[in-house]
C-alpha cells in the first residue's frame, strides 16, 4: 500500500476519533446544562413557593393586625363612653350644687335686706346639712357641716 494511502487512513482514523470525542464531550455539555436547568428550575420553583408563603404569612399577619386594631379600638371606645357618663354625672352634681348654694346665697341676702341676721336659719325645713356662716366680708355662706 502506497504511504499515501496510509497516510490517508491515519487520517480518517484521526478524523473519526477527533469526531468521536467532540461528540462525547458534546454528549457531557448536554448533560451538565440539562442537570443545570433542571437545578434551576427546581430553585425557581422553590423560590416561587417561598414567596408564596411569604406573601400567606404577611397576609396572615396584617389581618391579625386589624383585628387586633378593631379590638383596641372597640374597647377604647366602650372605656371613653363609660368615662362620659361618670363626667356627666359628676358634672350634674355639680351643677346641683351650685344651683342649690346660690340659691341658698340668695335666700341669705334676701333675708338680709329683710333686717334678719347672718345666723338666720335659712335652711329650716330641709335636712340641715348646710349652716350659714359668715366669710371674711361678713356675707353669710352657706358651709357644710
Amino acid at each position: 500500500m502506497p504511504e499515501e494511502v496510509r497516510a490517508a487512513k491515519r487520517i480518517n482514523s484521526e478524523g473519526e476519533r477527533i469526531i468521536e470525542k467532540a461528540q462525547e464531550e458534546a454528549e457531557r455539555i448536554v448533560a451538565r446544562a440539562q442537570e443545570q436547568a433542571a437545578f434551576l428550575i427546581d430553585e425557581r420553583g422553590l423560590t416561587q413557593q417561598a414567596e408564596a408563603e411569604s406573601r400567606r404569612i404577611i397576609g396572615e399577619a396584617e389581618a391579625d393586625a386589624e383585628e387586633v386594631r378593631r379590638g383596641a379600638d372597640e374597647y377604647a371606645v366602650d372605656v371613653l363612653v363609660g368615662l362620659e357618663g361618670d363626667v356627666v354625672k359628676t358634672l350634674q352634681s355639680i351643677k346641683k350644687g351650685i344651683d342649690l348654694l346660690d340659691t341658698r346665697r340668695t335666700q341669705l341676702r334676701a333675708g338680709e335686706d329683710n333686717g334678719a341676721g347672718p345666723t338666720d336659719d335659712i335652711g329650716a325645713g330641709d335636712d340641715g346639712a348646710f349652716e350659714i356662716v359668715p366669710d371674711d366680708e361678713d356675707v353669710a355662706q352657706p358651709v357644710r357641716r
